[in-house]
Parts: C-alpha cells; structure tokens; sequence
C-alpha cells in the first residue's frame, strides 16, 4: 500500500510537470540543484521570500532533497524546475519507470521527501479561464450552495477554488449530482472502471 501512495505521489510531481506552463521572468532566474537542495538567484544568493514565493522555495527545496535521494540509491533523476517539477520523460517513459522495481525500491526508501504541490504552484500550472468559464464556475458554486453544500467554496475572480469543503455529507452528494451538469459532468454517471 505504500508503494502505491509514493507511486501516486511521484505520478503527481510527473503531471505537476506536464502542467506547467511557460513563464516570465522575474528579474532573477531561480536554478534549484538538487545538491543544494534549493533554489538561488543567478547572483548566487538565495530566493527572496514573498509569501507564495516562500511557498514555492520550499517546495523547490523539498523536491531538491527527494531527487538527491532518488540519486543516492540509483536513480538518474533530473533536477527540479524553478516550480519544483520534476522532469521524468511523460509519457511511456513514466510508465516503464513506475513498473521499474529499481525505481520503486528507491522511491520508498526516499517516500520521507515527497511533499505535497503547494497551492501557488498548482495555480501557476493552470492556463487562465476565460470570462465564460469563470461564469460556469461561480454558477456551479451557487447550484452547491443552494442545494446542500452551503460550505462549498465561492471561486475567486480568476474562476480557481478558494478553499477546503465537505464533500462527503448527504447534502454534498445530492448537490453534486444536481450540479454537476452544469460543469459536464452527468448527473447519472456510469461507475468508473479500474
């Protein structure tokens, strides 16, 4: 069982990558080493905080220490991006690289430094929505709300969720099912497979 968490864990880091957008530069390019295990301005010094920022230096760093391991027993892995995604091929190469036992052996060895994708990088890997989606969005949190899932989360003026909510009342499922057409999903889905 815990194979399948650390795998589920890389799989995220891998789809975190293939997420991730093209971006501008800030005034200093950040360059994480899994050496260092964290990220440093071109100048050579380190990240300057700014709350989401902190965010992502952290997670750079952890993601630094969790290739560092990866390398320590065996694994070739690339370094971390400027985001702290890790580029392992896509694609068939992940595939052949999750039924790898040598991959797996070291990535339970190393399952201490995987951590989760922080929010402000999640947001980042996301291309913006445009004006009829945001609709679409604060239409579907207003079905919720009115229909038994009065904490579901309004989204916020970039269409994004804005917080955590209880998904597994009575009330959030009959929402769900009311609601859910009006973000395509059908309100009588067939059971998934797999």
């Amino acid at each position: 069982m815990r194979t399948n968490r650390v795998l589920l864990a890389v799989a995220a880091s891998v789809m975190a990558f293939a997420l991730t957008g093209c971006g501008g530069d800030d005034g200093g390019s950040k360059v994480p080493t899994a050496a260092s295990g964290g990220a440093t301005t071109a100048s050579g010094g380190a990240a300057a905080g700014d709350g989401a920022g902190d965010d992502v230096a952290a997670y750079v760093a952890a993601q630094g220490k969790y290739v560092k391991c990866l390398r320590d027993n065996g694994i070739d892995a690339p370094d971390p991006d400027a985001q702290g995604n890790i580029d392992f091929g896509g694609g068939d190469n992940v595939r052949a690289l999750k039924k790898d036992p040598k991959f797996q052996a070291a990535s339970e060895a190393c399952a201490e430094f995987v951590t989760a994708v922080p929010e402000s990088v999640e947001k980042g890997n996301q291309p913006a929505l445009t004006a009829a989606q945001i609709k679409v969005k604060q239409e579907y949190a207003t079905c919720m709300q009115k229909n038994g899932a009065a904490d579901f989360p309004d989204p916020g003026p970039d269409g994004l969720g804005q917080g955590e909510w209880d998904q597994t009342s009575a009330g959030a499922k009959r929402a769900t099912r009311i609601c859910g057409p009006i973000v395509g999903v059908p309100a009588t889905a067939a059971p998934g497979k797999g």
